[in-house]
């Protein structure tokens, strides 16, 4: 099939939308807590309803989509994206922001299990590698960029007189004056731009391949019955757990420790987090040609049990620089433990691969322990159990025997 630069385009752009609309989480959260007066468990629920839709939809969109084809399922789950967003928009309440978010975080595990077969199709095979890197960085990009969009917002929305029209057009959809709630009118206008283009484009038939197919109900239990399957599951849940509570707690760890505005230096510690994750996945996919994957694995999560640990009991300054930098060191650790899964076990791995994705749960689970810890203990010590979650991959790093290691090449060959 011949190249389709414009569809490669439009699949990036949605790289960037999900990631950008995902990861905003993390700054609005202390302003959150203060607008409806939360305490840290109910805060916490926030994420939860968002990722607990990622753990329940990712299989069953995989078998939808292979049943209706990708357009008619993205038009599906840019609705759903749309349909949240402007339901938080018109009654900006803590319940409505749970279902909210629930629905959003519907649309956006159907369009994660769209995305790379699509992009396959639309940029080759022969340049399918590239295009994922590039998405990852497009992901990256659109993580850090979306704090600074919400700092400007927050500025932009209190100045007088309004100076930028777009700005002074959402500030009159603002309901009950709480500003910050502006960026859910955004995501709408961005959703349903999205749809009408999505609408005008024709799509190829993208014939799946065996590592992408979903399988029947049987193999799934054969599967889960099968203890490396178990465990790298687990794995998965410790990191999307860990990432997240790293995520959505450390602008309001600086607020309650550190005194720090989460409008500005919280926002832009969040924004350093995706940034420098984006950096650090570059960085490891040069390692992985020098290194073997389970002693990064190691490396890695080793370095990111000390940086945390500087980011919760150091001082200020170190707290700030610390943050981001887990986001850096613990960037390698979800296509390492994915990769490591797929190749432990010999056959179903399109059926693995979605069991794998429900793990993103984790992203669900680990910030709701930690808020319900730290009413108890306060959000220091509750933020402790990362611990374990890094722990857990550590022993993962030992565990694992695939039958296949990483390709790996001396120095010397390169020069």
């Amino acid at each position: 099939m011949q190249r389709n630069n414009f569809l490669v385009g439009v699949i990036l752009l949605i790289w960037f939308v999900i990631s950008f609309v995902t990861n905003i989480l993390g700054p609005l959260m202390p302003i959150i807590i203060q607008t409806y007066k939360l305490s840290l468990t109910m805060a916490a629920f926030l994420p939860f309803s968002f990722f607990l839709a990622y753990g329940i939809m990712s299989i069953p969109s995989g078998i939808m989509i292979e049943k209706i084809g990708e357009k008619k399922s993205m038009l599906i789950a840019f609705s759903l994206n749309f349909i949240g967003a402007i339901s938080f928009g018109l009654y900006p309440q803590y319940g409505i922001a749970l279902g909210s978010l629930f629905i959003i975080g519907m649309g956006m595990a159907m369009l994660q299990v769209i995305i790379n077969p699509l992009m396959r199709t639309a940029g080759g095979e022969e340049n399918f590698a590239f295009f994922s890197v590039l998405g990852q960085l497009v992901f990256g990009l659109a993580s850090f960029v979306s704090p600074f969009v919400f700092s400007y917002l927050l500025t932009a929305l209190t100045a007088h007189p309004i100076e930028n029209p777009l700005v002074g057009v959402l500030a009159g959809l603002v309901k009950d004056g709480l500003s910050w709630t502006a960026l859910y009118w955004l995501f709408s206008f961005i959703f349903l731009l999205i749809l009408l283009l999505l609408s005008f484009i024709s799509m190829p038939a993208v014939e799946l391949k065996e590592d992408e197919k979903t399988g029947a109900g049987s193999v799934y239990l054969g599967l889960l019955k099968n203890k490396d399957v178990v465990l790298f599951f687990i794995g998965i849940v410790t990191y999307v757990g860990t990432e997240q509570a790293l995520a959505n707690w450390m602008s309001e760890f600086l607020r309650t420790y550190h005194g720090v505005d989460p409008n500005k230096d919280g926002a832009q510690v969040v924004a350093w987090f995706w940034g420098l994750m984006s950096l650090g996945c570059l960085l490891g996919l040069a390692l992985l040609k020098l290194w073997d994957s389970k002693l990064i694995l190691k490396m890695a999560t080793i370095i990111s049990i000390v940086v945390v640990s500087l980011a919760l009991f150091g001082s200020k300054e170190l707290a700030l620089y610390s943050f981001p930098a887990a986001g850096f060191f613990i960037s390698v650790m979800f296509s390492i433990i994915f990769s490591l899964a797929l190749n432990s076990v010999s056959q179903h791995h399109g059926s693995f691969s979605g069991i794998l994705c429900s793990g993103i749960f984790g992203g669900a689970l680990v910030p709701l322990i930690i808020g319900a810890l730290g009413d108890l203990i306060g959000l220091r010590f509750a933020l402790v159990f990362l611990y374990f979650t890094l722990g857990y991959i550590l022993f993962l790093a030992y565990y694992a025997k695939p039958m296949i290691n990483n390709k790996t090449v001396k120095l010397k060959e390169l020069f």
